[in-house]
């Protein structure tokens, strides 16, 4: 469906993207996920023919989104960050003038205003002033502004930007129901948003893509190994000296404990190994009392925050 290869795109010396490579296959919904600034509008604004690459090339059912625009383009509903609609005119009047744009008349084109007024639900407001619709009638109007010529790659940046908690839910339900005929690139910074909707995830940061894989393998990736919390009733030092015993342990750091006679310590075991086990039969052997003992899995947002600031404190 989809082929991005080599891009990059300069902004004066600064470089937006950078050698970005990536595919997407048909029936797909792809969370292209990143930081604000992280380079994600840029390239749809390159996979769109909006943006124009210093190098490399997109490929649209084949087609060079360089070389031969217009026909690459036929296949492409892009509901852009800003989502740029006419206020003055009522949603009718601006679907009926995207249609004739992308070459829709007569029946064929009043056929698709109602298809299109039906699927992102606006049927309610087909004859308001777009000035006088809320935020999220907004975005359902520049989804179906993207779907009236019925294009097989949708691509929506940010489209639940701005948005309410009960609108953010509507258009995720929407999104989810286009996925039924058509391929979907959602651009956005919210990970609890590519978990609700996407299958496939491209993890782009400062310009360039750090993961391409499904959401399995992103969740795998990104909360890596497990957390142990543990609470032994003894000093401080002798906890310390237990768990260096454990060869299964990678790391452990001290944690503060309420209790005076109690030490607390976060414990990282080695990749695959659940040490928990371990740590019960070693307090056990020690006559150390195991006060407490579970583990914990880091969220995506603060796994993919440690990434980013990882990342930033090795620039």
């Amino acid at each position: 469906m989809l082929k991005a290869q080599e891009l990059t795109k300069l902004y004066g010396s600064k470089k937006g993207v950078e050698n970005i490579n990536f595919s997407v296959e048909k029936g797909e919904i792809v969370g292209f996920l990143g930081p604000n600034g992280a380079g994600k509008t840029t390239t749809m604004r390159l996979i769109t023919g909006y943006l124009y690459p210093n190098e490399g090339d997109v490929y649209i059912e084949g087609h060079s989104i360089i070389e031969n625009p217009s026909k690459a383009r036929e296949f492409i509903g892009y509901l852009p960050e800003s989502n740029p609609l006419y206020e003055d005119l009522k949603v009718k009047e601006y679907l009926e003038f995207r249609g004739r744009i992308k070459g829709l008349k007569g029946k064929k084109l009043q056929q698709k205003m109602d298809e299109v007024a039906q699927k992102t639900e606006i049927t309610d407001v087909i004859g308001k002033l777009i000035g006088n619709c809320s935020k999220g009638y907004r975005q359902r109007i520049g989804i179906a502004d993207a779907l009236i010529n019925d294009p097989p790659l949708l691509i929506l940046d940010e489209p639940t930007q701005g948005l309410d908690p009960a609108q953010i839910y509507h258009i995720r339900e929407l999104i989810k129901s286009l996925s039924e005929g058509h391929t979907v690139i959602l651009s956005t910074h919210i990970l609890s948003e590519v978990e609700a909707i996407c299958s496939k995830v491209l993890l782009i940061h400062k310009g360039k893509i750090h993961f391409d894989g499904s959401l399995e393998e992103m969740k795998s990736a990104l909360r890596g190994r497990t957390q142990i919390k543990v609470t032994l009733l003894c000093p401080e030092y002798k906890g310390a000296e237990l768990l260096s015993q454990i060869h299964n342990i990678e790391k452990f750091a001290v944690e503060k404990s309420e209790e005076e006679k109690q030490c607390a310590f976060t414990i990282e075991g080695k990749e695959g190994v659940d040490v928990r086990e371990e740590i019960f039969w070693k307090c056990f052997e020690t006559k150390i009392p195991l006060l407490e003992i579970y583990s914990v899995k880091r969220t995506l947002e603060e796994a993919f925050l440690k990434m980013v600031s990882e990342e930033e404190e090795n620039q």
